[in-house]
């Protein structure tokens, strides 16, 4: 089984400037619920990797947080997927936790539960965050262009301009329009090891 590594906000469902904070403000992303369902039946095990500061900003609390991800998991159900987990981080970034992307601490929470390496597997974000979490892991880095992503593929082609930040080319980054495209590149091109 390959590992796939999704970012939550603005991958699967759209992202709000005042945080989802609620169920029925976790819309997902057109055709973001089907893509995950073919990953699954592709032989995939497709994670959620999340920062969710809302929690610790009190922007809603973990009954709130757990109906979202209870209304994602029975959608993808519904179209015969499934999530392996749902990995969040609960903190603001001044608790300077291992566990809020650009670290990497949902993959190695991620790696210990699957008892797998995230190395060489997808991680599809909309942010920088996401790409960089993925990159000290060894995953390849993905792209999507809904959410923050138009603004991350701006700012990545504004890095590449600077000899300082190594970290992140766009040349080593798949850049897809949205989860569906993603979801359809990953299986055309998937060889089973």
């Amino acid at each position: 089984m390959k590992l796939i590594i999704l970012d939550r906000d603005g991958v699967i469902n759209h992202d709000r400037d005042d945080y989802v904070k609620s169920a029925d403000e976790c819309v997902p992303i057109s055709g973001s619920i089907e893509a995950i369902a073919r990953l699954h039946q592709a032989g995939f095990i497709v994670v959620v990797a999340t920062n969710q500061s809302g929690l610790a900003r009190e922007k809603f609390d973990l009954d709130d947080l757990e109906a979202m991800h209870a209304k994602l998991t029975q959608l993808i159900e519904e179209q015969g997927g499934e999530l392996g987990a749902i990995f969040y981080c609960p903190h603001a970034p001044e608790d300077k936790c291992k566990c809020r992307k650009p670290l990497p601490g949902l993959v190695d929470a991620i790696e210990a539960e699957f008892n797998i390496s995230a190395e060489g597997s997808y991680f599809i974000g909309d942010s920088l965050r996401d790409l960089q979490a993925g990159i000290l892991k060894g995953c390849k880095p993905a792209l999507v262009k809904t959410g923050n992503g138009l603004k991350t593929l701006t700012q990545l082609a504004d890095a590449n301009l600077q000899t300082d930040t190594p970290l992140l080319k766009l040349e080593q980054i798949h850049v897809f329009a949205d989860l569906a495209a993603a979801a359809d590149f990953i299986i055309a091109n998937h060889i089973e090891n």
